[in-house]
């Protein structure tokens, strides 16, 4: 019997990739089982689904860490997204990873991120019973939002990355107590980290928030003095690591790691609680807790679809507001609550 393209490249996985890889042949398999396609595996149908889905265009609309900047090149939620999944493509291929996994776990991670970025984050975390934190809310997405709620059925070993790939201040790189179930994940892990604290601090030099020799000197010395060379220092570093230690963990050498880990502590001492920055996302705050206030109580304004699961209805409505863009929200809080001329 004459074997599929995806038997054949399944066949080609096998022999090239590392013991350490996750095989798509070996797929823990998705939630609801479906037909196999004779040309993609099925961590290459995964990334397709998350490229084409309404989520990951809205990422386009959602803030970074500046909020709705009139400047061209300032990041967003999706040139994040992008920036991430370069950097774990890269690495995974030189650690002969599964490559399409790795790429379907970095383009999704973010999916379920609120507006108006963590501002957003921490105003549904108080307003939800239970709390709200990004990442799972991104399993949220691609479990049970997406597609007017039947969700987009990925492979488990993609839910797991997108549900584990968030560190915060306190977090370790590595992510040794998650119980992470595959080499993949772990790369998106860190590559989420090296992508974010790099091109923020590029934004916030673009912003006149910091200087470039602001970055403490063990930063400069030991990782870089650019954008560019910081991250060349980190990949390679992560790559010869993993290597030389058997792929015990997926991580930096000792003198990297000590200075990364002053690097991200620069970070949020001196960018995330600028008062320069944030100071518009209190605005952006009240606005969600409007909105909040006004669906909860006319939950006849949101599309049926989000109702499909019989949730609570703080939940539902932190759903709705999650799933929209800065503009969309902005634009939604004007209608509602700001007086319009009339017209006639």
């Amino acid at each position: 019997m004459t074997k599929t393209l995806r038997e054949k490249y399944q066949d080609i996985e096998e022999k090239i990739l590392s013991p350490f890889a996750a095989l798509s042949s070996k797929s823990r398999g998705r939630e609801r089982r479906e037909e196999e396609c004779s040309v993609r595996t099925c961590f290459q149908r995964d990334r397709d689904r998350i490229i084409h889905s309404k989520s990951f265009r809205r990422l386009k609309h959602k803030t970074q860490v500046f909020l709705a900047p009139l400047g061209d090149h300032y990041r967003t939620r999706l040139t994040h997204t992008l920036e991430v999944s370069q950097i774990a493509r890269t690495i995974a291929r030189a650690l002969r990873l599964n490559e399409d996994l790795t790429e379907a776990i970095a383009l999704g991670h973010d999916l379920g991120h609120t507006p108006f970025g963590h501002a957003g984050e921490s105003v549904l975390d108080k307003l939800v019973e239970g709390g709200f934190k990004h990442y799972l809310q991104s399993i949220r997405v691609v479990k049970f939002l997406e597609k007017k709620g039947e969700g987009l059925n990925l492979t488990e070993e993609v839910i797991d990355g997108i549900g584990k790939h968030s560190k915060g201040r306190s977090g370790d790189l590595e992510g040794k107590s998650l119980n992470i179930l595959t080499y993949e994940a772990r790369v998106v892990r860190i590559s989420d980290m090296v992508a974010y604290l790099n091109h923020d601090f590029d934004d916030a030099v673009r912003a006149f928030v910091v200087k470039n020799s602001d970055l403490p000197e063990i930063v400069r010395n030991r990782i870089g003095n650019s954008t560019r060379e910081r991250i060349d220092t980190l990949v390679k570093d992560i790559i010869f690591h993993t290597i030389e230690n058997d792929y015990k963990e997926v991580g930096m050498s000792p003198e990297i790691k000590e200075a990364f880990l002053i690097f991200k502590d620069y970070m949020y001492d001196n960018i995330y609680s600028n008062q320069k920055v944030k100071r518009e996302f209190v605005k952006s705050e009240r606005v969600l807790e409007f909105l909040f206030e006004y669906f909860t109580k006319h939950t006849e304004k949101i599309p049926d679809f989000y109702f499909k699961r019989n949730d609570p209805i703080d939940r539902i409505v932190a759903d709705f507001i999650a799933g929209m863009t800065d503009t969309f929200a902005i634009n939604t809080f004007e209608k509602l609550f700001i007086p319009q001329r009339w017209l006639f």
